[in-house]
């Protein structure tokens, strides 16, 4: 094993167990672009590289499936898991909120949403978060205008305020923990930069690793960027640390992708037989706008 992705591993497991997590980030990542059902021994398979028991993998599937993500089918004595609708509406915003270019175009407006007390509001508060909202007040919701509003808040009271005054200004610190997020991401790029180093370097990588690399970057910069709203470049503080994030995910990511695509044309598989290839979309992810 490569040594940059050996230290990468021996951080995964000082932390609590997040195979639920992981596993999220591998359909999201590498089992959607290629049609989004995939047999349970290739995730057995690529969970071995992690050193995690099968039995904990089938638990977490089994929950994931309970708690309405995935759907299984059964064909003799393998198991094919596949996302849900739900599901699939949750990881297209994610997907987008993670590998397109951060919107460079602002109105100088935030929108604001107010989710009374009849809402299922615990359901409204996890869509929004997901799709980039932050909250100042309970029941208050806050974002750039434009973002998108999640179906879950649709009916919620809308307004539009500025950001040019001081009251716009305290609304956005008190709607994003901005420390907290250039912090995780300092220590995403601490994490990371090392396997950047060797892939510049042009060491070699076996397709399993390459594999393993990908996912462990995106399960990592998913946890950071998802909790970012990508608020404009003139909201934010000068030498954004998220902005240097993005471009070490990319150029790494990049890097890794054509050996990780070897290793799923050998061992992913569905209920047809072998994975599909990508769509070309997962080609141009980390793209400039």
């Amino acid at each position: 094993m490569a040594h940059p992705l050996t230290r990468i591993l021996d951080q995964l497991k000082r932390e609590p167990s997040r195979t639920g997590s992981i596993i999220i980030t591998v359909f999201g990542d590498a089992i959607v672009p290629r049609g989004g059902s995939v047999w349970l021994g290739t995730l057995l398979e690529f969970f071995k590289a992690l050193d995690i028991d099968g039995s904990v993998v089938r638990t977490a599937m089994s929950r994931l499936a309970a708690d309405g993500w995935f759907e299984r089918e059964k064909v003799g004595r393998n198991s094919f898991y596949r996302l849900v609708n739900k599901g699939r509406q949750t990881f297209d915003t994610a997907t987008r909120h993670i590998y397109d270019p951060p919107p460079s175009d602002w109105t100088g407006r935030f929108e604001l949403l107010l989710i009374g007390n009849g809402w299922d509001r615990e359901g409204a508060r996890e869509a929004l978060g997901h799709a980039g909202f932050g909250s100042p007040l309970p029941g208050v919701w806050v974002a750039p205008s434009g973002v998108p509003v999640p179906d879950e808040a649709a009916g919620a009271i809308r307004l539009e305020v500025s950001a040019e005054d001081d009251s716009g200004r305290r609304l956005l610190s008190e709607s994003w923990p901005l420390e907290r997020m250039a912090d995780a991401y300092l220590k995403f790029m601490t994490t990371f930069e090392p396997l950047r180093g060797w892939i510049g370097r042009r060491e070699a990588l076996a397709d399993a690793d390459a594999f393993v690399a990908r996912i462990l970057l995106i399960h990592h910069y998913r946890r950071v960027v998802l909790r970012d709203p990508l608020l404009p470049m003139a909201l934010l503080p000068g030498e954004w640390p998220g902005w240097a994030a993005r471009k070490l995910c990319g150029e790494i990511y990049r890097g890794l992708l054509p050996a990780s695509e070897q290793w799923l044309d050998r061992h992913g598989t569905n209920e047809a037989g072998p994975l599909p290839k990508a769509a070309a979309a997962l080609w141009q992810r980390f793209g400039e706008a």
